[in-house]
């Protein structure tokens, strides 16, 4: 019986990160290659990519690709196989899917990178290591753009309408002024690292990157960054109690640039017990273990 591995691709926008995993052996990394996605020539070149891609590290690895799990910046309508919610926007209105399948002759699942990430830390993570007994475990993202996946009992939680977990497009506040989506005040607007730094410009006629504004908080001499920061401190927690409220989780893993701010995880839940419909919060809060690998990983577990 040949031996079997996991193949996955995160495709990014500006890169497509390819990985194989070897069950037998604790799902060790066999090989792991990145290429630029280069999608301004277009989507029939990102998928022709992707096939050289694969194509490539079967040659490089003497490992056959039989099948491959694929995390994406978008979700697929469930009606019209459709992507769609792409911020490459490119991806949208195509059936991704079913094209890879053909090009590349093996089955391919595909599923948003926040899912990815959530899988990846519940299976192989910091889920799997320190809190084993969790069954329902929500992976947020606050990076560039805001996303989450949920797992109940190993299981992605894709809903009715495909877009389970789409915590970062639910209406915040007006303040955050209209998103990409269409729509106006989302979570996106607000507690992105984009969405951060066009705050702090525009109450301090300065432009800073999001790792500027926390120094600059740090070091307790910059008003403008306090008070970006005493934003996200306030909106952050009455975000989440809505994903408390709702799906109740054990365990809350933290993604993303803003993942990695400690105060996140003091100054930014203080506030959480007066927002969430109960009079005690237990849900545990933890960063992950994988970081910015988990994508990539989750993706190559699609088909376990």
């Amino acid at each position: 019986m040949a031996r079997e591995y996991c193949w996955g691709i995160d495709l990014g926008g500006t890169k497509i990160e390819a990985i194989i995993l070897d069950p037998a052996d604790n799902y060790a990394i066999v090989a792991r290659e990145r290429v630029p996605t280069n999608a301004h020539l277009g989507y029939a070149s990102v998928v022709q990519t992707i096939k050289s891609h694969i194509q490539k590290m079967e040659t490089d690895t003497g490992i056959s690709c039989d099948r491959i799990g694929m995390g994406t910046p978008g979700s697929i309508n469930p009606y019209t196989r459709e992507l769609r919610n792409c911020n490459s926007v490119y991806l949208n209105g195509h059936k991704f899917q079913e094209e890879l399948q053909e090009a590349l002759g093996i089955p391919v699942r595909i599923t948003n990178d926040a899912n990815c990430f959530a899988v990846s830390e519940y299976k192989l993570g910091v889920i799997k290591e320190e809190y084993p007994d969790a069954r329902v475990v929500v992976g947020v993202i606050m990076g560039t753009g805001v996303g989450s996946g949920v797992v109940v009992n190993g299981e992605i939680i894709n809903g009715k309408n495909g877009i389970g977990g789409e915590w970062g497009h639910n209406y915040l506040d007006e303040s955050g002024g209209d998103c990409y989506c269409g729509k106006t005040g989302c979570v996106e607007t607000i507690l992105s690292g984009p969405a951060l730094e066009k705050y702090y410009a525009s109450i301090s006629g300065t432009a800073l990157k999001l790792k500027e504004i926390v120094m600059a908080y740090r070091e307790g001499k910059d008003e403008f960054a306090a008070r970006t920061m005493e934003r996200l401190f306030h909106f952050f927690p009455l975000a989440i109690s809505n994903v408390i409220n709702i799906l109740d989780p054990d365990v809350i893993v933290m993604g993303g640039g803003l993942g990695n701010i400690d105060e996140l995880y003091t100054e930014g839940l203080k506030k959480l017990d007066s927002f969430v419909f109960s009079d005690y919060v237990n849900t545990e809060f933890t960063r992950p273990k994988f970081g910015d690998s988990s994508g990539v990983l989750g993706a190559a577990l699609l088909f376990t």
